[in-house]
C-alpha cells in the first residue's frame, strides 16, 4: 500500500482511536518506536507524539527500543547519546509515559535506520551504553524485555546475565537492589 508518511500517521492514529472506542476495559497500549527502515513510521519521538496526541489517555503509554533510539543519534559517547535521547523523549512525549524498555544491542551502525538486534554489549551500543541507560535515575525502575537474537535458552540467559552484571546498587536502596 502506497501512502505518504502523513497519511500513514493519520490511518494509524484513527485505528488506535477506533480500537479504544470498541474496547471498554482497562487494557492499555504500549507504542514502540521503530528504526525507520523502509516505510515505517514512529522512528522519531515527534511522530509518536503526533500519533498519540488525539488519544493520549491513561490507556496509552510508550515503550522504547534501545537500538532504534540509538540509531537516530549522532556519533557521540554512549553517555551523551543516552542523555540527549532521554531529554528528547521527555520533551516530545514525557518520560512519565515511558513504561517499558526493549533491550537489545545494535548490529548496524548509527543512522542506518535498520532494526538489526544483537546481543547485549556486543554491538554498537556496547556495555557502557547499557550500563548508563539501565542505571539512569529517571528510568532505572522500568522493566525491560530482552529482544536479542535467540537460538536457545542459553543465549537468553547469557544476555540476562550481562544486563544484571551492569546493574549498579541504587543509592536509594543500597546493595542488592
Amino acid at each position: 500500500m502506497e501512502s505518504s508518511e502523513e497519511e500513514a500517521m493519520v490511518a494509524v492514529s484513527q485505528g488506535i482511536d477506533r480500537a479504544f472506542e470498541m474496547v471498554k476495559n482497562g487494557v492499555i497500549l504500549l507504542m514502540e518506536n521503530t528504526a525507520g527502515q523502509g516505510t515505517e513510521i514512529g522512528y522519531q519521538f515527534d511522530q509518536i507524539k503526533k500519533l498519540s496526541k488525539e488519544f493520549m489517555t491513561l490507556r496509552e503509554w510508550v515503550s522504547a527500543s534501545t537500538q532504534p533510539i540509538r540509531m537516530k543519534q549522532a556519533m557521540i559517547s554512549p553517555i551523551k547519546m543516552n542523555e540527549k535521547t532521554l531529554e528528547a523523549f521527555d520533551k516530545a512525549i514525557d518520560l512519565k509515559r515511558l513504561h517499558l524498555l526493549h533491550l537489545n544491542d545494535s548490529k548496524t551502525p548509527l543512522g542506518s535506520r535498520k532494526d538489526r538486534h544483537w546481543h547485549i554489549g556486543e554491538g554498537y551500543i556496547g556495555l557502557e551504553g547499557f550500563r548508563y541507560l539501565i542505571n539512569h535515575p529517571l528510568i532505572r525502575h522500568l522493566p525491560g524485555i530482552m529482544e536479542t537474537p535467540r537460538k536457545d535458552t542459553v543465549e537468553d540467559l547469557k544476555n540476562m546475565e550481562v544486563i544484571r552484571s551492569l546493574v549498579e546498587p541504587s543509592p536509594q536502596w543500597g546493595e542488592g537492589h
